[in-house]
């Protein structure tokens, strides 16, 4: 077993997974003029992603520890060939929507496999080194954004677009051929997959399932309609998305110094507050100003997914590959409906802002559709204002707990 080959083969399934997120965020002008479709349509297609990566972690989590880490792999690189593959040749919505859901199983393939493969190579440092491979999250956003910028504005499809995809997939694969992979850390401990179910079941975890519906909402179905939404208030969109995406992945390389200086619970409880205030300030923003509120949101949904992993994996062990499948699932799944959601009150902002039965100018109309959907943006921020009020919650109470043992 080649650990430091098995870390780097993981990051670049990461990127390939990431990849097309900022690929189908910039798509989807060309989405609706080429198959009709409207805002909300969409948010259908690229919803199908997310649950499509639910449905990959809610039956592929529970098989790692059965089938093996390497046999999940193989499902994720034939879902992302034929996902690609499909995308590219798409005729109609049926077949959009079909390519993207094979695509959100094979990105659910890849977490189901890899968190608990990362979890199980570094068991001393789960929470630092699974920010370290979600480093290639944000930067594979970053690599897709500037695909989608410079290919752009070379004249070329979204399609050519879509074809880069197959290159870290090929590299992946290649990787992982050949390669043995480690039985999961669960089943090294020697504990049964039914203390896996039951340990599902503590009220505690539950509530970090029920927060990563909220914060997976908040980071990826604010970052998926970004390209589009802010390409109307006088940026680019899919630049102001590889800014924020670029931050994030600086971020999450350097997370050993946060964890250690807030804890992962304080580390929540910044990035909800952050998150909060970057949307608001971006909901009220235009132009360069836009930039600046990005800033304040990346620096909030920066550590959002891997910390919740990672502190799901510290105080929740017994969990296992199950409890972060879950985890991951339930955010996923939580982002197809906050996807269309986002489209719907963007289309209703353009409605709202709309006389009736007069013409808008081209720009009247952009003004139009950048106020409308820059308010769409800022009712997202109910989300992590709530979060912040929970994490806090958890933290006075876990101090409470360990106080009272301490003193037992």
């Amino acid at each position: 077993m080649n650990p430091s080959r098995l870390f780097i083969a993981s990051c670049v399934a990461l990127i390939t997974t990431a990849m097309c997120f900022s690929l189908r965020g910039d798509a989807v002008a060309a989405w609706s003029a080429q198959f009709n479709l409207t805002n909300e349509q969409v948010g259908m297609v690229n919803g199908t992603a997310f649950w499509g990566f639910t449905l990959a972690m809610m039956f592929g989590g529970p098989l790692v520890d059965s089938l093996g880490i390497g046999r999940i792999l193989a499902l994720a690189f034939v879902g992302h060939l034929a996902g690609i593959l499909l995308s590219i040749f798409a005729w109609d919505y049926t077949s959009l929507y079909i390519g993207t859901l094979l695509f959100g199983i094979a990105n659910g393939s890849v977490e189901a496999a890899c968190n608990p493969l990362v979890a199980t190579l570094y068991p001393k440092d789960q929470t630092t080194k699974l920010n370290n491979f979600h480093v290639w999250f944000p930067g594979g956003l970053v690599i897709g954004g500037l695909v989608a910028f410079v290919f752009s504005k070379m004249g070329l499809s979204w399609k050519v677009q879509f074809a880069t995809m197959l290159i870290p997939l090929v590299v992946y694969g290649f990787m992982f051929l050949g390669q043995k992979f480690p039985q999961t850390e669960r089943v090294q401990r020697g504990e049964s997959t039914g203390s896996m179910f039951k340990a599902c079941l503590a009220p505690g975890f539950i509530l970090l399932v029920a927060c990563m519906l909220a914060t997976a909402s908040t980071e990826l179905g604010s970052n998926q309609w970004i390209p589009n939404i802010l390409s109307n208030a006088g940026v680019s969109g899919i630049l102001v998305l590889v800014w924020i995406t670029g931050l994030m992945a600086v971020g999450r390389m350097f997370a050993g110094a946060f964890v250690h200086k807030l804890s992962p619970i304080g580390m929540l409880i910044a990035s909800s507050v952050l998150s909060t205030l970057g949307l608001y300030a971006m909901s009220h923003s235009s132009g360069a100003m836009l930039f600046g509120a990005a800033t304040i949101f990346a620096l909030g949904v920066c550590f959002y997914w891997p910390t919740m992993l990672g502190y799901v994996s510290e105080n929740y062990p017994k969990t296992g590959a199950l409890g972060l499948a879950i985890m991951g699932g339930a955010g996923m799944l939580s982002v197809s409906f906050i996807l269309p959601l986002i489209g719907h009150w963007y289309d209703s902002g353009i409605a709202a802002r709309t006389p009736a039965g007069m013409p808008a100018s081209a720009a009247d109309a952009a003004a139009i559709q950048s106020a409308a959907g820059l308010e769409a943006l800022g009712k997202v921020a109910i989300l992590p204002a709530a979060l912040t009020v929970i994490f806090i919650l958890i933290a006075v109470l876990r101090k409470k707990n360990a106080h009272a043992t301490a003193h037992a």
